[in-house]
């Protein structure tokens, strides 16, 4: 046998190579926070146009809450799926696996975001049908303070509660992060994912 070539049987043995977890470079609070500023300032020119759209009417508030949603689902689970993470996170150099280190699917995508995600959905329901229930009139004669407040006002009964939960759940999401040594969130232990270093094109 030619000694390059390799047996068969031994090539058929052969692993594609794979990561332990004590291998992973976990990603902490501080770098998290930065890719989330990236994120907000790629989403900038959006949120000026949307403030200015939410304003005008009762139906440029709902059009943005739309609009909030579709991209909330695209950075949180569309591009998580496909690239690993959102631009901040890729600027980064981080993306989010799987605790092998393996490529999340939409399976992990959709359970990370899934809670504040309900939530994010059914405040934006309440809050639109807030909006509806108010004039062309008298939503433009109200100031940006103002008309939160009164869009809570009109807002069903349980939204006092959900926005409650949401900011609950928010606060929670940092203790946890802060208090594991993958530095793993709530949604990282609901979704079985971490978030880790880009090294090289094996991750």
């Amino acid at each position: 046998m030619a000694p390059w070539r390799v047996p068969r049987r031994r090539f058929l043995r052969m692993k594609a190579p794979s990561f332990s977890g004590d291998s992973l470079i976990y990603v902490g609070f501080w770098p998290r926070l930065a890719a989330s500023l990236l994120d907000f300032a790629v989403l900038a020119p959006y949120a000026l146009l949307a403030m200015r759209l939410a304003s005008i009417s009762p139906l440029g508030f709902v059009t943005t809450q739309v609009i909030g949603t579709v991209l909330a689902v695209v950075f949180d689970i569309v591009l998580v799926k496909l690239f690993g993470g959102s631009p901040g996170k890729l600027i980064m150099k981080m993306r989010i696996a799987k605790l092998d280190g393996s490529r999340v699917g939409y399976r992990e995508a959709w359970l990370r975001y899934s809670v504040l995600g309900v939530i994010s959905i059914l405040a934006s329901v309440a809050l639109s049908t807030s909006a509806l229930k108010m004039s062309d009139t008298d939503f433009v004669a109200l100031t940006n303070k103002t008309r939160g407040t009164r869009l809570r006002e009109l807002a069903p009964p349980w939204y006092q509660p959900l926005e409650i939960a949401g900011q609950v759940w928010v606060g929670s999401e940092f203790v946890v992060l802060l208090t594991n040594r993958k530095r793993r969130a709530l949604h990282d232990y609901l979704a079985g994912t971490v978030v880790i270093r880009r090294i090289g094109k094996q991750q």
